[in-house]
């Protein structure tokens, strides 16, 4: 069986992850959604991990779509490279997904060198970032949780928009 990972912060979810997810189905068997508890690059979050993981349940209903909390159940930060060795225990051939954005930074990531060799990237395309080498999804959604968190409410699936306004208000 062919998944596709797909992991963030989705801090919170919004409708250019939705479109991701969606067009990652068509590109193999399962997509599985992988909220992380912390970026390791990142100091902190705004949404509780719990919080966030609801969220993605809610506004994700398809049958090729599995919502993973493995990150979370860590409770602390984990390196890509550990999340694909856990699933590699269950499936032979594993593409994951990021963003056009992360391509700068990837030299960053922990055994990135290991990590190529069990993974195929899929990189969506963002800010006309360009994408070479890669297998690629193109979406068109100009947007991204931190302008959600600045107040862009509109982007945010229908079926949890007035919890999430509510959350970023405070």
């Amino acid at each position: 069986m062919e998944v596709i990972l797909f992991g963030g912060s989705f801090d919170p979810v919004h409708k250019g992850h939705i479109e991701i997810i969606n067009k990652a189905t068509n590109l193999a068997d399962k997509v599985i959604v992988i909220p992380n508890y912390l970026n390791p690059l990142k100091n902190s979050f705004s949404a509780p991990a719990e919080l966030r993981l609801k969220w993605l349940k809610q506004a994700i209903n398809h049958p090729k779509v599995e919502i993973s909390d493995y990150e979370i159940k860590q409770n602390k930060p984990c390196y890509t490279i550990d999340t694909i060795k856990y699933f590699k225990q269950f499936y032979d051939k594993i593409s994951f997904v990021i963003g056009a954005d992360n391509l700068a930074s990837l030299d960053k990531w922990k055994n990135i060198d290991e990590l190529k060799k069990l993974v195929e990237f899929i990189v969506v395309t963002r800010d006309n970032i360009p994408i070479s080498k890669y297998k690629s999804i193109n979406v068109d959604i100009p947007i991204s949780s931190t302008k959600i968190r600045d107040g862009k409410f509109e982007y945010v699936p229908e079926n949890i928009k007035n919890e999430v306004i509510k959350f970023y208000s405070k």
